[in-house]
C-alpha cells in the first residue's frame, strides 16, 4: 500500500495558511479490459465512465467501490460504424450545460503538431443508442490550444466554464472557454471563446474539478509518458495572478503514463487510470 501524507495550503494575499491535513493511499489494483489503452475516467452521478482508444473510441460504464465492476453498458464514439472520436481526451458534463469530449491527436513523433478537435453531443442520446448516430450537435476545431485539449466543467464567479489543458514539455497553459460561446464556435479562437487562463507545468493528460474545494487538479506524468502525478491548484488565484498556484504536488510509485483520475461517492475515494494494457486502475483513498 502506498501512502502519500501531506498539508494544503491557500495562498493569500500576503500570506500562506495550511487548511487541513491529509493522506493519500494507492489501496488496490485491477486490470480493466476491452479498452484498448484507457485515456480518462468520469465521474457522473454514481457512475464512472472509462474511456479508451481501442480500434475505435469506446467507453464503459462501472460501478465503484472496492473496485471498478462493468456494468456491461459500452459506447462507441461512432457515426454510421466510422470512428469519430478516436483518441478521446477529457469529458466535460454537469448535467445542465452542453455536454463536451476531446479528441486529441500528436501527428508528428516530437508533439510540435496537433490535431486537437472538440465535440459537443448529446449525452442522454449517447446513453440510449450507445453510439454517436444523431447525437453529436457539433465540431470545434480547438485551435487555440497548444498541445491537445482535455475538456472538464469547471466553475468561475459563479458560472460554469469548460477547462482544458496542454499537453507538452513547455509552454503549456490552462485555458477557461464560454460552453455557450464554445457550442456556436467552429473554432476556439473565435471572439468570445476564451475567457481566461493561466500558465502550467508540463505533461498534462487530464484534468479534475473538486467544486467543494475550488481546487483544480492537474493529472500529470512527472516524465513525457511516464510515473504518476497529481498537482492540487488554487484555481481562483492561479486565474488571477495568470500562472498555476500549487497547493501540494504528490508524485506516486507507479511507473506507467497516468491518463486520469477522478474522485467520486463522499470524495475520500478515487480512481486511477493508465494506458497500461494490465493493471490500469487504482483505487485510492484520501482523508482530507
Amino acid at each position: 500500500m502506498l501512502k502519500m501524507a501531506f498539508a494544503f495550503c491557500v495562498l493569500s494575499i500576503g500570506s500562506l495558511s495550511c487548511v487541513s491535513a491529509q493522506k493519500m493511499s494507492i489501496v488496490h489494483t485491477q486490470t480493466l479490459d476491452s479498452l484498448g489503452a484507457p485515456q480518462g475516467i468520469t465521474a457522473i452521478g454514481e457512475d464512472l465512465f472509462v474511456y479508451g482508444d481501442r480500434e475505435i473510441g469506446i467507453m464503459r460504464k462501472y460501478s465503484g467501490d472496492e473496485s471498478l465492476s462493468y456494468s456491461g453498458e459500452q459506447y462507441q464514439f461512432t457515426i454510421n460504424g466510422e470512428n469519430l472520436i478516436n483518441h478521446p481526451t477529457g469529458i466535460a458534463w454537469n448535467g445542465k450545460s452542453p455536454t463536451f469530449i476531446g479528441n486529441s491527436i500528436r501527428l508528428n513523433k516530437e508533439g510540435t503538431k496537433w490535431k486537437a478537435v472538440i465535440y459537443a453531443i448529446d449525452w442522454d442520446g449517447l446513453m440510449k443508442t450507445k453510439t454517436l448516430d444523431g447525437n453529436l450537435f457539433a465540431t470545434i476545431d480547438d485551435d487555440a490550444c497548444i498541445q491537445g485539449t482535455r475538456p472538464e466543467y469547471v466553475t468561475y464567479q459563479g458560472e460554469f466554464m469548460v477547462a482544458t489543458a496542454d499537453y507538452g514539455a513547455q509552454g503549456n497553459e490552462v485555458r477557461l472557454y464560454d460552453p455557450q460561446a464554445l457550442f456556436t464556435a467552429k473554432r476556439t479562437s473565435e471572439p468570445g471563446v476564451l475567457v481566461a487562463k493561466f500558465t502550467c507545468s508540463p505533461w498534462v493528460q487530464n484534468l479534475h474539478w473538486i467544486p467543494e474545494k475550488g481546487i483544480l487538479v492537474l493529472i500529470q506524468n512527472q516524465i513525457e509518458g511516464r510515473t504518476w502525478r497529481l498537482t492540487f491548484l488554487d484555481f481562483e488565484a492561479s486565474i488571477k495572478i495568470g500562472k498555476e498556484v500549487v497547493l501540494k504536488q504528490v508524485d506516486l510509485d507507479p511507473t506507467d503514463e497516468l491518463e486520469g483520475f477522478a474522485l467520486f461517492g463522499d470524495k475520500n475515494h478515487g480512481f486511477a487510470v493508465s494506458s497500461s494494457r494490465k493493471n490500469n486502475a487504482r483505487l485510492t483513498q484520501i482523508t482530507w
